[in-house]
């Protein structure tokens, strides 16, 4: 049976490294296995704090050749 999602799934991180790294994580694959799509980057708070709005990410394996 095949587990890997075939649409892709969203991440979300402080940053846009930190959402990659939760979903090569979760999804148990390489960088290489996957494809990225950056939804939105983080945006920082008052005086450059971060967390004001998460980065979002969008997971999906590539098609085997």
């Amino acid at each position: 049976m095949n587990k890997r999602p075939q649409k892709g799934v969203e991440f979300e991180g402080t940053t846009v490294e930190d959402a990659i790294s939760k979903a090569l994580k979760e999804l148990n694959a390489t960088r290489d296995q996957v494809s990225i799509k950056i939804v939105c980057e983080e945006k920082k708070g008052l005086f450059g704090m971060e967390g004001a709005k998460p980065a979002k990410i969008k997971v999906s394996f590539k098609e085997d050749e």
